[in-house]
């Protein structure tokens, strides 16, 4: 299966394609630029700027670290249309497994509407949920799916100078 080469979900059918890069929908394709100019930012600069995010306190109830990226995975069918997507949260552990729940509460209620996708996608979704809430990070070193976001995020911030420039 292929990945997005932007926010790293899995692609199961179709995508957007920049040369190389397949990325999961046109929001992804659009900072396809930033993915290309991720490359040249330094490593140190990553290493510091997440280990700056995962020290800090959570944007989201400005709770104590460590910070990190937990994801949600959501599913929702009606008839012959299913919609499924990930979202990454970055925050404590507490307000993560508050995502996941209810995203997985959200799936069993609403994932199974859809013929045939919403019968094949839902325990997907399901199970990677409860992977996620049974998942431990390391409470002193950033994740590599922080990193990466760190990675893009000062990808962005050079693409932005370099187009006020």
């Amino acid at each position: 299966m292929a990945t997005c080469a932007y926010c790293g979900t899995t692609i199961l059918f179709g995508g957007k394609r920049i040369d190389d890069l397949r990325f999961c929908n046109e929001k992804c394709r659009a900072n396809g630029a930033h993915v290309a100019v991720a490359e040249q930012v330094p490593s140190q600069q990553v290493t510091e700027l997440a280990s700056t995010l995962h020290r800090g306190p959570c944007a989201k109830c400005q709770g104590p670290g460590p910070i990190d990226v937990h994801k949600a995975f959501t599913v929702w069918s009606a008839l012959y249309l299913t919609s499924w997507k990930t979202q990454p949260h970055i925050v404590c552990r507490e307000c993560g497994t508050k995502a996941q729940i209810r995203a997985l509460l959200f799936s069993v209620l609403f994932g199974w509407w859809g013929i045939p996708w919403g019968f094949l996608i839902t325990p997907v979704q399901i199970v990677r949920n409860i992977s996620g809430l049974r998942r431990s990070t390391d409470p002193f070193v950033p994740s590599d799916d922080l990193r990466r976001l760190a990675r893009l995020h000062l990808a962005k911030q050079l693409v932005a100078r370099s187009e006020t420039a």
